[in-house]
């Protein structure tokens, strides 16, 4: 696991090795890529490129990376059908599927520079060429022994992902193992389970259906996007 970003924008990402190829998940902000790469030769030295990267959701902090990961890589990345919206880099869609802070701050900035300079600021954020839908009806690409779990909710296509033979949930945004919903936990960076951002989630009824939805999974390892990963018996119990 790595952090990335700047620090208002930092996540984690996930290096997970599946037999002789290595599975990249979820990109950082837009600053991350070399320490990403740094990070992959470190562990994986002569196979220092993955097979695949897989998106949790396709928000900046945890996708900003992606189109020069795959740059320097050349390896596909691959995203739930139903984020594929997300990543088309089109205005419309954009506020179609605005949550809170994109309404209140991002939204009304975008106005103020027009409408062909915020276009072409949301399509250079695009993942449209780079970006694939996986197959649900088939297993993980690069990770046959982890079931890919649907969390919409913070984003439309939202997804989290389980390893059932050690309890193992790599979460995303939903939930995560630290409280960005208080100015408190923002600062003490306290380690605990707690929901998605409220100001950053599409769809609060719908996150809160995915977090029961991963409760039932008991995870004896909780890793979110963000905060340290939780481990031990609390976390199962934490998770309800």
């Amino acid at each position: 696991m790595a952090g990335g970003g700047k620090r208002f924008l930092r996540s984690n990402i996930y290096l997970v090795r599946s037999g002789p190829t290595w599975t990249l998940i979820d990109a950082g902000a837009t600053d991350c890529g070399r320490s990403i790469q740094a990070a992959a030769e470190s562990l994986f030295c002569e196979n220092a490129s993955p097979a695949w990267i897989l998106l949790t959701h396709d928000h900046r902090d945890h996708a900003g990376s992606a189109r020069e990961l795959v740059q320097t890589w050349n390896c596909p990345v691959w995203v739930h059908p139903d984020e594929l919206p997300m990543v088309f880099g089109d205005i419309s869609t954009f506020k179609t599927y605005a949550n809170p802070l994109d309404r209140w701050v991002v939204l009304p900035l975008l106005r103020l520079v027009g409408r062909k300079r915020s276009q072409a600021m949301v399509s250079k954020a695009s993942l449209k060429d780079v970006a694939r839908a996986l197959d649900l009806s088939a297993e993980l690409p690069g990770l046959p022994d982890w079931q890919l779990v649907p969390t919409p909710g913070h984003t439309p296509g939202h997804v989290a992902f389980f390893r059932p033979a050690d309890r193992v949930l790599i979460a995303g945004d939903a939930p995560v193992a630290v409280n960005l919903n208080s100015l408190r936990g923002l600062l003490l960076k306290k380690r605990r389970v707690s929901g998605p951002p409220w100001y950053t989630t599409w769809n609060w009824r719908l996150a809160k259906e995915s977090v029961e939805v991963l409760a039932k999974f008991e995870p004896a390892v909780l890793a979110g996007g963000h905060g340290i990963p939780m481990a031990g018996p609390e976390t199962a119990i934490a998770s309800r």
